[in-house]
């Protein structure tokens, strides 16, 4: 089956946080996304906070940027939040936005190389072992984390080109995908995943995790042309989901048959009723998707 949920998108203020995460659990939407974009919010503050007001809600960061965390201080956390909410956490890395990265002194010269050394590092520290190693970026002496999670603590990593995506199906345990990957951009996605998995002998599961631009209501279209004028290259190919729900269903689906287990609605940063699009999704959406 298809997992649905939605982005609480960074440029609400973090206040609207709660109302949006108990609206989600009363609807029964299965999921609820953050992003730790620069400078909003901190992406494991809010999602801890988003479980403790919830009761059985998963709550995905998608993603952590990891320049801009050293490795060991991530395992600590993940793994504090997979003890305190066992099974309602999901954690995302990736490389973070480069402009921003440099904004923090964090820019890193070879990103694929950093994710690298981190995924190895982080999956190793969740899985209890004791870690050194003396990388590029990533260095640890004897660290292991002394309350590591009791069961699998799967970390999935953000990625778009080919070199990220190979790495994400060799060195991750799911990949997250951005809004603007229409059905064929997944399936190639799948593909480079599947190679970086097979150079690596993985026969495990593999989550595909993919955010879809959605938006509905009197004003959705102007709310998403707006959206989509505002992206650094407006002329970039997008997919997006504009209408009733039958309309975001329908997308939805294209998405689950390329190859995504979970779409998550990404509603527009000007979306009035936060809440009221949770509901939507929940209540509307969710009962149209396999």
């Amino acid at each position: 089956m298809t997992a649905l949920g939605v982005v609480f998108r960074p440029q609400l203020p973090p206040e609207r946080l709660r109302g949006a995460a108990r609206a989600a659990d009363a609807a029964g939407l299965e999921e609820l996304w953050l992003w730790e974009d620069c400078f909003l919010h901190s992406g494991i503050a809010a999602a801890s906070a988003a479980l403790a007001w919830t009761e059985r809600l998963r709550v995905g960061v998608g993603l952590l940027p990891v320049p801009l965390r050293n490795v060991a201080l991530t395992a600590m956390e993940t793994a504090t939040v997979h003890r305190m909410f066992p099974g309602r956490f999901v954690l995302g890395v990736g490389h973070g936005v480069q402009s921003w990265m440099g904004q923090v002194g964090a820019r890193a010269e070879s990103p694929v190389t950093l994710l690298r050394e981190y995924l190895d590092a982080l999956r190793a520290l969740l899985r209890g072992e004791e870690v050194t190693t003396d990388g590029r970026y990533v260095r640890l002496d004897g660290v292991a984390l002394d309350w590591p999670p009791p069961a699998a603590a799967p970390v999935l990593a953000g990625a778009t080109g080919p070199r990220s995506l190979r790495l994400s199906g060799e060195a991750a345990d799911g990949t997250v995908l951005t809004a603007d990957t229409p059905p064929d951009g997944v399936r190639r996605a799948r593909r480079l995943v599947d190679e970086g998995r097979a150079t690596a002998g993985r026969t495990d599961r593999h989550e595909v995790v993919v955010y879809l631009h959605a938006a509905t209501g009197p004003d959705a279209e102007a709310r998403m042309r707006a959206e989509l004028d505002d992206r650094p290259d407006p002329s970039a190919p997008t997919y997006a989901a504009v209408g009733d729900a039958g309309t975001v269903a329908a997308a939805v689906r294209l998405l689950a048959e390329a190859g995504a287990g979970t779409v998550v609605l990404q509603p527009t940063a000007g979306e009035p009723d936060i809440e009221g699009f949770v509901r939507f999704a929940a209540e509307e959406v969710r009962p149209l998707v396999p």
